[in-house]
């Protein structure tokens, strides 16, 4: 095999997708910006305790494991940055009001989390922290649309869930774990079937609320219907009630529901959401509220923190939307003269782009599509259009 042949599912990111996505990138985090949101850094690897603490086994298996050399210890790279910043909250900062905070960085999978997709997502995200009201999951939710809108991703449509549904069904039974783990897999994939035989000893209000939250997916209607047919517990009555308040704030995206998702149970702990874009393989943004996530990084009861927030990963949004345009630049040529390099050094502090033709390469494909070319007139450095 040859030296240079990449593992798989891993790439190089070539100069025309890394351009649309770096400008992605600035966009997106400016975006956030825009909403007060703080930018953070967290390392690409921790100790494997740490970058685990308070996460699933989904995510276990995901997680690539190595040996420090300077401690003997096991370090993971991380597969999720969320967790990350949740110890930012928690442990480093230690606010006591509300904390927004944003990031953009690499993360690393052992396996892809589909067929063709990356194992190296470039991951942005944004979270609010210290507000358990719908407001957080408003905002966060509008700075995803907005996000998305910034990288013109076309027309929008927002898929909402809430995780107290299932949860409350579920909490009023005593049933062991695995059967729980296989009711939330079945109701994922919409196996009525499987649904039926799962829940045939529960009690009839449970089980009929079970089985009706497989066709609980579409429009306004859902929730109507959901009223009737589920029985009217705090949890869920809130829930429908937030889920209703929250779709009729959102303007410039379709809107429909899915109340038997249960993708991401044992982290989610309220509202979810997913936003698709026409003709998207697969949603583009995935959020949602998974309070206390910040109580798990030691023994601080008072950082047992409401939180809301998404991600999405750049290098799926960039094969999603169409690419920027590209900023023409300027063509110069290669000289020692000291007016000719101050010409171009005032091109470029003024945010040009001046691509020199070095000697002998003058023939060679224009990559920055230049429209423009500096040259001397009158013993002068001028620009001229080509």
């Amino acid at each position: 095999m040859s030296a240079w042949v990449l593992p798989d599912h891993i790439a190089d990111v070539l100069p025309s997708e890394a351009r649309h996505i770096e400008e992605l990138r600035r966009e997106l985090l400016d975006t956030a910006r825009g909403y007060g949101y703080e930018l953070v850094m967290p390392p690409l690897l921790e100790h494997l305790e740490s970058l685990l603490t308070g996460t699933g086994e989904a995510l276990d298996l995901q997680t690539f494991k190595l040996v420090d050399q300077l401690s003997g210890r096991t370090l993971g790279l991380r597969a999720d940055t969320t967790p990350q910043v949740a110890r930012i909250d928690a442990h480093l900062l230690g606010r006591a009001g509300l904390t927004r905070l944003c990031y953009c960085g690499p993360v690393l999978h052992t396996r892809p989390a589909r067929p063709h997709a990356t194992r190296e997502p470039l991951q942005l995200g944004a979270e609010i922290y210290g507000h358990a009201g719908p407001e957080a999951d408003l905002e966060v939710l509008q700075l995803a649309l907005d996000s998305l809108r910034a990288a013109r991703a076309g027309i929008l449509q927002v898929d909402l869930a809430d995780a107290r549904i299932v949860n409350s069904l579920l909490q009023a039974e005593d049933i062991s774990e695995p059967l729980r783990h296989a009711v939330h897999a079945a109701l994922a994939s919409k196996d009525s079937t499987a649904i039926a035989k799962l829940t045939d000893g529960f009690s009839p209000a449970i089980r009929d609320g079970l089985r009706s939250l497989v066709n609980l997916y579409g429009d306004f209607t859902v929730l109507d219907e959901a009223a009737l047919c589920l029985p009217q517990t705090p949890a869920i009555t809130e829930a429908l009630g937030q889920l209703r308040w929250l779709a009729t704030q959102i303007s410039g995206a379709d809107i429909s529901f899915d109340l038997g998702d249960s993708r991401g149970y044992a982290y989610y702990s309220g509202m979810r959401f997913a936003i698709y874009a026409k003709g998207a393989a697969d949603a583009l943004v995935r959020g949602g509220r998974y309070d206390g996530v910040g109580a798990v990084f030691g023994h601080r009861i008072d950082r047992d923190r409401p939180a809301v927030g998404f991600s999405l990963d750049l290098k799926e949004l960039v094969a999603a939307v169409q690419p920027l345009a590209l900023r023409a630049a300027i063509r110069a040529p290669w000289g020692p003269s000291p007016e000719l390099r101050a010409a171009i050094a005032s091109l470029r502090s003024r945010g040009e782009t001046v691509v020199c033709v070095l000697p002998g390469h003058e023939s060679e494909i224009d990559e920055f599509h230049c429209d423009r070319e500096l040259i001397e007139a009158a013993g002068q450095w001028v620009v001229q259009a080509l």
